[in-house]
């Protein structure tokens, strides 16, 4: 058979194979804008900012849309009531995670973050105990980051009020906690080997979020056959596992059953101590996947906040004058701050909330998944299908949010000045996958924040005028344009 005979054949069966399963769509599904054969509805999906073109179609097919990311299957939901609805009322229909294509090509299904099922269940549970065990949310903790902020603003006073890219200083700062967890150990800030793997890590959620990161989650069998940076990534998250693997390897040799120093020392006894039960998921392959959850996940989220929160307070100078004068009468410029102090900091809490809300970091949320089939508002929902409970559309519902595009505390400011809740703040998503480290991100984000106030002011060379709020990337993650900061002790 000829060349070109050859292609109209195989041309022809993929084109039979699409027809038959196109023809064969589960019936019942929410509606949701006409998608094309392999592509889906890629063509009219705002690649920059898919969260966007979610949040314009709901107003056409309404809060639960089915949608198609080339030939995969997704359910988006739209609103605070229809994510709380899934994720908290109907929390184990919509428990699975998704295989997302690049992270199971660096994970396996290894870990805590994209596992499902048994492996899931005994990882969640053991890493929750262990970091409570080890002061997640606690005096200990709050201890070990009063002392990191200490060392954060010895390090920017030595910049004697130079301009300077916060982005790595912040970075190592929230970097040493999560260390001081899972490692037992912190890194100084001059440690070049840390900084390294800091631009790796950072190198990743970018990567995640542009359109090239994209386009491997939808397409991974033709991204791979393709040069491009999901290689320099690949590679790079090998140094990850390779810092992992031989932490891992320093801790066994020293390891003392009777005295655990960090998450760990706490897995590898018990690896040791269910080595001959088959259904075990304590193994080595997710005790790396899981650290290198941690590591990733407690990193960078909190300290691109912290970068978030100082931008936002260059450019509304009034409102951060209004912190330190809240933190001075408080707490005044000795002491550090504890947790304790929040409830007597309304104004600085309502303002940290807000930068949490208004930053919209994780717009798509993690994806979730259905293991089975499952019925929602009426709808049937096959197995296998991924679940995008959009958390921008939560933290922008206009239902619960007066300004919700604007950057104002008084969303979370009652009349009297006291702070006030609203149930719509899901930054750390919902329900059995929020996240593990929301306790501690909490705390992070706010003694940080007040140390760096009650001893600096903080600006920027070019004006209040010259910062750019809005993302410079939005895709899995809203992440901020880089910018030059200036601390002048008070």
């Amino acid at each position: 058979m000829d060349i070109p005979s050859t292609l109209l054949l195989l041309g022809s069966v993929i084109a039979l194979l699409i027809l038959l399963s196109w023809r064969n769509k589960p019936q019942n599904l929410p509606p949701g804008p006409t998608a094309l054969p392999l592509l889906g509805n890629i063509l009219t999906l705002d690649n920059r900012a898919p969260f966007k073109s979610f949040l314009k179609w709901s107003k056409t097919y309404g809060p639960v849309m089915t949608v198609y990311l080339g030939t995969k299957r997704a359910l988006v939901l739209v609103g605070y009531d229809t994510v709380k609805e899934a994720l908290v009322d109907n929390a184990d229909d919509f428990v699975g995670r998704a295989p997302v294509p690049f992270v199971q090509r660096i994970l396996k299904g290894y870990g805590l973050a994209i596992s499902n099922g048994e492996r899931w269940r005994q990882l969640r549970r053991f890493s929750l105990t262990t970091l409570r065990d080890f002061g997640m949310g606690r005096k200990r903790m709050e201890a070990w980051i009063q002392e990191e902020s200490r060392y954060l603003l010895d390090t920017i006073k030595e910049k004697n009020c130079a301009p300077f890219d916060p982005t790595f200083y912040l970075s190592r700062t929230v970097s040493n906690i999560i260390c001081a967890l899972v490692f037992g150990q912190r890194f100084g800030y001059e440690d070049s080997h840390l900084l390294h793997l800091l631009q790796i890590i950072s190198g990743v959620l970018r990567f995640g979020s542009s359109t090239w990161g994209q386009l491997y989650n939808t397409f991974p069998w033709l991204i791979e056959l393709l040069p491009g940076k999901h290689l320099n990534i690949i590679n790079d998250v090998d140094q990850l596992k390779t810092f992992s693997r031989s932490k891992i390897q320093e801790h066994k040799d020293s390891l003392d059953p009777d005295n655990p120093r960090d998450f760990i020392d706490c897995f590898l006894i018990r690896l040791n101590q269910e080595k001959d039960n088959p259904n075990t998921e304590f193994n080595y392959e997710n005790l790396i996947a899981t650290v290198l959850n941690l590591f990733l996940a407690g990193t960078e989220t909190t300290s691109t906040t912290l970068r978030y929160a100082l931008m936002l307070l260059i450019k509304h100078p009034e409102i951060q004058d209004r912190m330190q004068k809240e933190i001075d009468n408080v707490i005044g410029r000795e002491r550090s701050p504890s947790l304790e102090d929040r409830k007597s900091l309304p104004f600085t809490d309502a303002v940290i909330h807000e930068v949490q809300r208004y930053v919209d970091l994780v717009p798509l949320n993690l994806p979730h998944y259905t293991t089975h089939q499952i019925k929602f508002r009426g709808y049937t929902i096959p197995k296998d299908t991924v679940i995008l409970p959009t958390l921008h559309s939560v933290l922008r519902d206009e239902n619960y949010w007066e300004k919700p595009w604007t950057f104002d505390p008084k969303h979370f400011l009652e009349a009297n000045g006291n702070f006030k809740k609203n149930p719509a703040f899901l930054p750390f998503s919902a329900g059995k996958r929020s996240c593990v480290g929301e306790s501690l991100a909490r705390m992070e984000l706010f003694i940080f924040l007040v140390s760096l106030l009650q001893h600096f002011t903080f600006t920027t060379p070019g004006g209040p005028e010259s910062i750019e709020a809005t993302p410079e990337i939005s895709g899995f993650a809203n992440l901020p344009h880089k910018y030059q900061l200036i601390a002048t002790p008070r």
